[in-house]
């Protein structure tokens, strides 16, 4: 009899589940790109039930997580489609308007997640009680992001990327190092759903910013 117990190190693990992580997160950058070529020149009002889908996909991701895996990684592609068909009519108006500011854009979210990733990756130190703080930031954008449709504020679009930039520089931090110390590949779906968000975030951000603040209403 071979009572030979065959065990993965846990370092191999976590390459594993980084490799696995970032190959959805390539996945559904693609199928991101591909939405929004589809929805190139659908309405807002479209675009926003699409969000509304999305949205949906990404909450049965969470509770398909532990059950079926293949069940989540079919909602992460829909999550991946549905949320370029939503960002498709903003991407179209910036493409005609200011193409170039897509470019820059583009570039500086690559560098940002780039360094940002390798430096979450890398530390050692325990950033999980940032996350809550991080949290209620987000929060608090979100009711400032509120206040600049009422408000006219001076720099309140310029402020607002600003501060989003340095919000999801955090969450980006967290995250990376959340993949480094894991060892359930079962989570890379969630993880990549994450990681993409916030490089979703990061390019959106960069774009107001590049743009002069030039919106699509």
């Amino acid at each position: 009899m071979d009572n030979t117990i065959t065990y993965r190190p846990a370092g191999l693990l976590s390459r594993t589940l980084f490799a696995q992580t970032m190959g959805y997160v390539a996945a559904t950058t693609g199928l991101f790109a591909a939405g929004a070529y589809l929805g190139r020149n659908l309405s807002g009002g479209a675009g926003l039930a699409a969000f509304v889908v999305a949205f949906a996909a990404l909450i049965g991701m969470q509770f398909a997580a532990r059950r079926n895996a293949q069940l989540t990684t079919v909602l992460l592609a829909a999550f991946g489609l549905l949320i370029g068909v939503a960002t498709a009519p903003t991407l179209a108006f910036y493409a005609s308007a200011d193409p170039q500011a897509l470019w820059q854009a583009g570039a500086a979210t690559a560098l940002f997640v780039a360094g940002f990733g390798a430096a979450g990756y890398a530390t050692r130190r325990d950033l999980s009680a940032l996350a809550r703080v991080l949290f209620w930031a987000l929060v608090g954008l979100i009711v400032f992001s509120i206040v600049l449709i009422f408000v006219n504020i001076p720099g309140g679009a310029l402020i607002y990327s600003v501060l989003g930039l340095a919000i999801f520089a955090g969450l980006i931090v967290i995250d990376f190092q959340r993949l480094r110390r894991s060892s359930d590949v079962e989570s890379a779906p969630l993880l990549a759903a994450s990681i993409f968000l916030d490089i979703l975030n990061v390019f959106l951000f960069f774009l107001q910013i590049f743009s002069g603040g030039r919106d699509n209403r």
